[in-house]
């Protein structure tokens, strides 16, 4: 807080390399969950588009949430909102083919 108050754009720098850091760090076990959700996905006989395109989703929103947190602590919080507007639209646009899939299903199994 006392380095935030002295010196804000070092702080800001400082808050944008540590994330980054800890996401390098953590690259390695994202990777290893990521490759057993596959994994899982396949023994299941889920289609992987849709994994994948899960996969994705939760990765738009981790980004943008730590992009958001970024934005925030350098006082930008109508900036942050922009970024969770696109981050929501992003994961949105993303989700569209896998509802339009669960509403063929229902629709499916409605009788007639």
């Amino acid at each position: 807080m006392v380095l935030k108050e002295q010196k804000p754009a070092f702080a800001f720098l400082l808050t944008v390399f540590v994330g980054a850091l800890i996401f390098i760090f953590l690259i390695g076990q994202i990777s290893s969950v990521l490759d057993m959700l596959k994994k899982l996905a396949v023994s299941a006989g889920l289609n992987l588009i849709y994994v994948e395109t899960i996969l994705k989703i939760i990765g738009i929103a981790y980004i943008a949430e730590f992009g958001v947190q970024i934005t925030k602590d350098a006082g930008q919080g109508s900036l942050a909102s922009k970024i969770e507007l696109a981050g929501k639209i992003l994961i949105l646009v993303l989700a569209i083919p896998i509802m339009t899939a669960i509403i063929k299903t229902v629709i499916g199994l409605i009788p007639q």
